[in-house]
C-alpha cells in the first residue's frame, strides 16, 4: 500500500512574504511540493528597518537565505538624541544596543534573498486568494480565486500553511474572525525609507526624537538611503484608517512646530512610494493548527514590532516545521503538535518582551521618559554601560533573541 511518506506530497503556502517564502523553500527541501498563492499581483519590496537575531540568522543559513544577506549597520556610526528646537546629544540608544546581535536591514532584502533560495520549479500564482477551506482526516480542499478575473479552482493539498500576515484569510478561514485572535496594544507604526538625504543628519548616522506617546527613529544603512519608524499613540485604531497616512501622522505630531529635521521626515510621507502604516497589534491563539491547517509567523503568534523578532521567528517556524515533517513523515498531525509544542514557550516570552520594550520605542508619559534618558546616559558611563549590558543579557528574552530554537 501507498503510504503518505512515498508518494508525492503536496502543500499550499498562503502568502509571499518571508515566512511564506522560508516555509516554501524548507518543504521543497524536504521533497514536498509546495503550491505558493499570494494576494498581491507581484512579490513587494518594502523598504522599512527590520533586525535579524543570531537566532534566526541560523535557520536562515541552513535555508540558503543569509547566503544574500548581511548587516547592514555603517561602521562608526553615531546615535544622536534629538528635540525639535535643533538640539542634538550623542549616544543616545540604539537599536543594538537592546538584547541580542541584530543584523540591522530592510525587509525588502530579506524577501529578495529569501526568494533567490526559492527553487525555480516552485509554482508561484499571483492574485490569488483563498475562499474555502474544508479538511478531512487525509487532506485539505482549498477553493482559490482570481482576484484579477474572478475565476476559482478547488484543488487537494496535504497540508494548507498560512503565512499570510496579521491579518490571515487562512486564519478566519478556519480559526474564526480577527477580533477572536488581535490583541490591540494602542499604537500606530509608520514605517519607510527616506526618497532622500535630510539636511541636519549625516546619511550613515541615526537619531531618536522622544515624546510622550510619540517617537521618531532613524535608522543609517551601509549602501543604502536611511529608514524611518514613526510610532504614536491612538485610542482610536479604527479612526486613524478613516483618513490619509500623512494626515493622520501630522496630526499625531501636532499641533507644535515640527522643526526642521521631523519637518523633513513628515514631509517625506508626501512622496514615499512604500509606505507601512499600521496598527502595533499582537496575535495571541490558544493553537496554531487544526488538523491539516497550520499557521506560521504573524499570522499565528505577530509579536509586535517592539519585539523586532518577526522576521526572525517567521523563519525559525519555518525551518522548525520542516524538521518536524521530517521525524514524523506519515503523520502531519503529529508533526504539528510537536512544532507548536517545541515553538510556544519562546513566543510567550517574545510576546511579553514586546510589550515590555515598547517604553523604549515609545515613552507612554514623563516617568518613562525620564527613565529612558538614565538608561541613555548609562550607555554613555563606561561602568554603568558594562552592568547595563550585563542586565540586558541576562533577562530571558536577550538570551533566547540569537538561540537556534529549529533544533530543538
Amino acid at each position: 500500500m501507498e503510504t503518505q511518506s512515498s508518494k508525492e506530497r503536496r502543500a499550499l503556502v498562503v502568502g509571499l512574504g518571508i515566512s511564506g517564502i522560508a516555509t516554501a523553500v524548507r518543504l521543497r527541501q524536504s521533497g514536498w511540493t509546495p503550491v505558493v498563492i499570494e494576494r498581491s499581483p507581484a512579490r513587494r519590496t518594502g523598504g522599512y528597518f527590520i533586525a535579524l537575531f543570531g537566532g534566526g540568522r541560523q535557520p536562515a543559513q541552513r535555508l540558503g537565505i543569509l547566503d544574500n544577506l548581511s548587516d547592514r549597520t555603517p561602521a562608526g556610526t553615531v546615535q544622536y538624541d534629538l528635540d525639535r528646537a535643533g538640539n542634538r546629544r550623542p549616544g543616545a540608544l540604539a537599536y543594538g544596543d537592546l538584547p541580542g546581535t541584530p543584523w540591522m536591514t530592510v525587509r525588502g532584502k530579506v524577501e529578495e534573498a529569501a526568494f533567490m533560495a526559492l527553487p525555480d520549479d516552485v509554482e508561484i500564482r499571483y492574485s490569488t486568494v483563498p475562499t474555502h477551506i474544508a479538511q478531512d482526516a487525509d487532506g485539505v480542499d482549498v477553493t482559490m480565486t482570481n482576484t484579477v478575473d474572478d475565476t476559482s479552482v478547488t484543488e487537494r493539498f496535504d497540508l494548507v500553511v498560512g503565512a499570510d500576515g496579521l491579518r490571515s484569510t487562512v486564519r478566519s478561514l478556519v480559526f474564526g474572525p480577527h477580533k477572536k485572535y488581535l490583541h490591540r496594544l494602542n499604537y500606530m507604526a509608520v514605517a519607510y525609507e527616506l526618497p532622500g538625504p535630510l539636511s541636519e543628519l549625516h546619511p550613515e548616522d541615526g537619531a531618536t526624537l522622544m515624546e510622550a506617546n510619540r517617537s521618531m527613529w532613524i535608522f543609517p544603512f551601509r549602501g543604502g538611503p536611511q529608514t524611518v519608524l514613526l510610532s504614536y499613540h491612538t485610542a482610536d485604531v479604527d479612526a486613524e484608517f478613516k483618513e490619509p497616512p500623512a494626515q493622520r501622522v501630522r496630526a499625531a505630531f501636532g499641533p507644535e512646530p515640527t522643526g526642521r529635521l521631523l519637518g523633513e521626515v513628515l514631509d517625506a510621507l508626501d512622496t514615499v512610494k512604500d509606505l507601512l502604516f499600521d496598527s502595533v497589534e499582537q496575535a495571541r491563539m490558544d493553537t496554531w493548527h487544526r488538523g491539516r491547517v497550520v499557521l506560521v509567523g504573524d499570522s499565528a503568534w505577530c509579536v509586535s514590532l517592539y519585539a523586532g523578532m518577526g522576521v526572525s521567528m517567521g523563519i525559525t517556524g519555518a525551518d522548525l516545521l520542516g524538521t518536524m515533517l521530517d521525524r514524523h513523515p506519515a503523520d502531519v498531525r503529529r508533526a504539528l503538535a510537536v512544532w507548536e509544542q517545541t515553538l510556544r514557550p519562546h513566543v510567550d516570552v517574545f510576546q511579553q518582551n514586546g510589550i515590555q520594550q515598547r517604553m523604549i520605542f515609545v515613552p507612554a508619559n514623563n516617568k518613562e521618559l525620564a527613565l529612558r534618558k538614565v538608561i541613555n546616559l548609562g550607555m554613555r558611563t563606561p561602568g554603568a554601560s558594562h552592568l547595563l549590558k550585563r542586565m540586558q543579557t541576562s533577562n530571558k528574552a536577550g538570551r533566547l533573541k540569537d538561540r537556534d530554537l529549529a533544533i530543538a
